[in-house]
């Protein structure tokens, strides 16, 4: 396998790839890059690399890129995020050149899956990784405890994220909203799969504060960081399922977050699994 398009580009009516029955009949590149437009970029890791296939996101400002997230691979011989991530950045500057540009590396969370290729980035020039774990990533934006639930923002240059705490999944959990295309990037908060929910009061705050920033702001749709459902209603593929040929789209929509806030109202109050039509909440 290699590195290479999984898409040309153009909004989200897109075939991700889902890895295969075997490896032997695995052709898929180990990323798929879709360019949703000129200037913003939606990578996957290949499921036959590793099972939790997350997607990344490379936004293009004029003075820096952001990649958020790097996947739940270490290896550049598996998973060459670092050459890929070079090959669109030196395509995108050759289209508009400027000097002096630079990457920043940011995560939704923690969680080793999110991570895994940070070091790749580690020697990199002209790129500031942001360490994922609470005290790091909530200094680097600004959040703080006199104000958690502040809305920062994050300019690239011309283009500047919306960014919240959004605790519940994981303490370190980050949301990221990006005008210009509408997208709400939730990381593992919400997408179409199962959602963990580590901490149940803060996760319902978050989907509380998510609800009333999008009646304010236009959002496209929600992007998540996997997908784990099937194409029949409430049905999800099993834990390490490395071949998912029926799945659904990635993008949800604000109507998911009503939907899970009703849900957590009836759940009662002691863990459980409670099925909605497009994704699972696991509460612990």
């Amino acid at each position: 396998m290699g590195a290479g398009q999984g898409g040309t580009g153009g909004g989200l009516d897109v075939r991700w790839i889902h890895g295969s029955p075997s490896a032997k009949h695995n052709t898929d590149p180990d990323i798929q890059v879709h360019g949703y437009d000129e200037h913003t970029v939606i990578l996957r890791q290949n499921k036959a690399v590793d099972y939790e296939a997350p997607f990344l996101f490379l936004l293009f400002g004029q003075e820096r890129a952001v990649l958020i997230d790097t996947g739940a691979t270490a290896s550049p011989e598996y998973f060459p995020l670092r050459r890929v991530v070079d090959g669109l950045v030196e395509d995108w500057l050759a289209r508009h050149p400027r000097d002096g540009y630079r990457l920043l590396v940011v995560h939704t969370h923690a969680h080793g899956d999110h991570v895994a290729g940070d070091g790749q980035f580690a020697d990199r020039a002209d790129t500031t990784v942001v360490p994922a774990d609470r005290a790091s990533a909530f200094a680097f934006f600004g959040f703080s405890a006199a104000d958690p639930e502040a809305v920062v923002r994050l300019d690239l240059g011309g283009r500047v994220l919306e960014c919240l705490a959004t605790p519940g999944h994981h303490e370190a959990a980050v949301t990221f909203h990006d005008p210009r295309t509408g997208f709400l990037l939730t990381g593992d908060t919400v997408y179409p799969g199962r959602l963990y929910i580590d901490d149940r009061a803060a996760f319902a705050r978050t989907i509380e504060r998510l609800i009333e920033f999008c009646e304010q702001r236009p959002v496209s749709h929600l992007l998540g960081c996997h997908i784990e459902m099937t194409t029949e209603p409430g049905v999800d593929y099993p834990i390490r399922t490395t071949y998912q040929p029926d799945e659904p789209p990635l993008q949800l929509t604000v109507r998911h977050l009503h939907e899970i806030r009703a849900a957590l109202a009836g759940a009662g109050d002691g863990p459980g699994r409670h099925v909605l039509p497009d994704l699972i909440l696991v509460v612990n």
